[in-house]
């Protein structure tokens, strides 16, 4: 009989058309393993470097779920077995602006309604909607994980129409979602302010990183009796202060400077440190796996977080390079947003600013290349606040989140049986 069923569905749609009608209602209406629940993450980031999705996705497989990843194609590590979990990977055709967004979502529809899940998880706005789509059609759960205030990032703020989209997508969504996250207090706030929904607040503390060897001061071509700081993240962009921040090194004797990572401005930084010859004290590497970065982190003396107040994204940050910072046991020199503050000053773990101008940069770093004693004193407290602040203790949280969602699944699928 099923046979003969799908025999006549090719006979009425034609061979192309019909597999794929088959496929769909055979995903769609199949029934899962009762023991086993398949969750779909989906991130716009490389899928490799994106510590937050995967320490997550750990969790929840630990809790009996098949994990999968949905992402972009973005450059060689995807090649790698670096991901630990099931992955999805879409080849670009556009790589930013409005078509970037637009395909990607397409093809995350596409791939998410031809596949049986039993859980969505969307990181951040720009993979909302077709999850959100899909989480309806199917009647499936959905958790929304909000890993910054995106309707607030700089690159929009300028530019009123794309601006709207987004912030429209979000006012249309946001209020018909029952389990969302978010990564600090103050955005939790913002959004409680708006929709009257206050998001679960899971901080992206990092993994101990007492194991991972730092770089020797040979290896990296650096004198050894230098102050060297580190400034690292995916999102080296404007307003984050790396300008400022090589005007400032340039100004500083015995001082040497690492930046790791990628961004908007990772390129004109190269070249700004090239017109400066600054080449030997200033090094620019490109992102690398987290355990790499961390042995770079590790051989640092501070690490910087410099944004400015100009947007109300980073205005309610709380950068994943602060905890990095923690668990590498080095002080911090930031600028004084709140919840930036609320940490240097809670534990005593570093020099805040008032703003990432060349001067107060300049006067911070020479607070703790001239004081020895002091900088000790800062690192300690940084290593005694890695103590409380890491993913060991914050995953707890995540699990807390995840598991009367995944018993409810489940107990659902046993009573459907």
């Amino acid at each position: 009989m099923i046979g003969v069923t799908l025999q006549w569905v090719i006979a009425q749609s034609g061979p192309r058309s019909g597999f794929f009608l088959i496929r769909f209602l055979y995903f769609y209406f199949m029934p899962s393993n009762k023991n086993s629940l398949k969750v779909a993450f989906s991130v716009t980031n490389c899928i490799c470097n994106d510590q937050r999705v995967l320490k997550i996705a750990t969790v929840v497989s630990k809790l009996g779920c098949d994990v999968t990843i949905a992402g972009r194609k973005s450059g060689s590590c995807c090649n790698s077995d670096s991901v630990p979990f099931e992955t999805k990977r879409f080849r670009m055709l556009f790589k930013r602006s409005f078509l970037f967004y637009s395909f990607f979502n397409i093809r995350l529809f596409i791939f998410l309604i031809f596949h049986k899940f039993n859980l969505l998880v969307s990181d951040d706005l720009d993979t909302l909607l077709p999850n959100f789509l899909i989480s309806k059609l199917k009647k499936i759960p959905l958790v929304y994980d909000s890993h910054e205030y995106f309707t607030g990032v700089p690159e929009i703020q300028n530019r009123p129409f794309v601006k709207w989209v987004w912030k429209s997508i979000e006012k249309l969504l946001f209020p018909h979602l029952k389990f969302i996250m978010t990564v600090s207090d103050s955005i939790a706030s913002q959004y409680e302010k708006e929709y009257g929904l206050r998001p679960k607040v899971l901080r992206n503390c990092s993994l101990n990183a007492g194991d991972i060897t730092p770089f020797s001061r040979k290896e990296l071509n650096i004198s050894g009796d230098h102050l060297l700081l580190i400034l690292q993240g995916t999102g080296i962009n404007i307003d984050r202060g790396g300008s400022e921040l090589i005007d400032a090194v340039n100004l500083c004797d015995d001082v040497s400077l690492l930046i790791v990572g990628d961004g908007d401005q990772f390129a004109f930084l190269e070249e700004k440190v090239i017109k400066l010859r600054l080449t030997n004290r200033v090094k620019l590497i490109p992102k690398c796996p987290w355990r790499t970065l961390m042995r770079y982190t590790r051989s640092a003396d501070a690490g910087l977080s410099l944004d400015k107040n100009s947007n109300l994204n980073y205005q309610f940050s709380l950068p994943n390079k602060i905890f990095d910072y923690i668990c590498a046991g080095i002080p911090i020199i930031a600028t004084e947003l709140p919840e930036i503050k609320k940490i240097v000053t809670g534990y005593k773990c570093g020099i805040l600013i008032s703003d990432p101008g060349p001067e107060k940069i300049i006067m911070a770093i020479k607070e703790l290349r001239d004081n020895h004693d002091f900088l000790d004193e800062l690192k300690n407290n940084s290593a005694i606040a890695s103590e409380s602040l890491n993913w060991e203790n914050e995953s707890k949280k995540v699990k807390e989140f995840y598991e009367p969602i995944t018993k409810s699944i489940l107990k659902y699928q046993v009573q459907r049986f």
